[in-house]
């Protein structure tokens, strides 16, 4: 092959491939610019239940629009927002009843469920009324639900997530330690308190094991709640409030803005 002919070969080849190449990003672009919008699932952290400002047609999920999910929207305007997040979710919940807006344009999915599983709500009923003993029992036998079977539980909701947004980034948002140690503070003896926290640190560990595993971004929002604990004198959690139950232990709206929203902000 003659010089001049072979050099105009090994350009048409160099430009064949510039051009698909450029083909390629730019319709991986095009896909990425199409997956934007946004879907929030999960339990009651996530709906923003203790928040208050709750959206009337969310009826008894309780969502809120100082919930974090609807605050990042309004900061990112998302192509789309749904948020079926829902009070009391349990992964079977998230499975039968909120994973409806997940598709093909789904560029970011959120999440918080497993508390309700391992039986948050007894747990702190139990923590508040009865003794020390009946306590850590209680939270023994949650410990042992989060090793047995809530991993099995979060396989199946991520495993769905990632069915039906192939595209999306998913992060999985987990839960706060609900009170600082070493204080003054009525209520709950220091024994109860550690031994929450450390439920708290083992169901985190449990979801970010199952959440890595899934290729998906844990959201660790331990340290944005430093400080700010149950007994730090600036909590953003609410205690025990006996008028209104379903409020206690659950993030105020500065717990969502300063807490959780800084957590997704830093995950997404």
């Amino acid at each position: 092959m003659r010089r001049s002919r072979l050099v105009g070969f090994l350009s048409s080849l160099v430009l064949a491939a510039g051009t698909a190449l450029t083909g390629a990003a730019t319709a991986g672009a095009a896909q990425h610019a199409a997956a934007d919008g946004y879907v929030a699932l999960g339990d009651s952290y996530s709906s923003g239940v203790g928040a208050g400002s709750y959206i009337a047609s969310s009826g008894d999920c309780k969502r809120s629009t100082k919930a974090h999910p609807y605050l990042w929207a309004a900061a990112n305007s998302p192509s789309s927002f749904d948020f079926t997040a829902c009070s009391g979710a349990r992964t079977g919940d998230v499975l039968a009843g909120q994973l409806g807006p997940l598709g093909s344009t789904t560029g970011l999915v959120s999440i918080s469920v497993g508390g309700n599983d391992a039986g948050f709500a007894d747990v702190m009923m139990t923590c508040v009324l009865q003794s020390d003993s009946s306590c850590l029992s209680r939270i023994a036998t949650a410990k042992a639900y989060v090793d047995s079977t809530l991993p099995g539980n979060l396989d199946s909701v991520y495993s769905a997530i990632r069915d039906r947004a192939p595209d999306a980034h998913v992060v999985v948002l987990g839960y706060p330690r609900f009170y600082q140690l070493g204080t003054s503070c009525l209520g709950l003896s220091e024994t109860k308190r550690k031994a929450i926290n450390d439920a708290a640190d083992h169901l985190n560990t449990a979801i970010a094991k199952r959440a890595a595993d899934h290729g998906f971004t844990f959201g660790d929002v331990r340290p944005t709640f430093s400080g700010h604990e149950i007994c730090s004198g600036s909590s953003w959690l609410h205690s025990v409030n006996w008028l209104n139950i379903g409020e206690s232990y659950h993030p105020t709206a500065a717990g969502q803005s300063g807490g959780y929203l800084p957590a997704l902000d830093g995950a997404a």
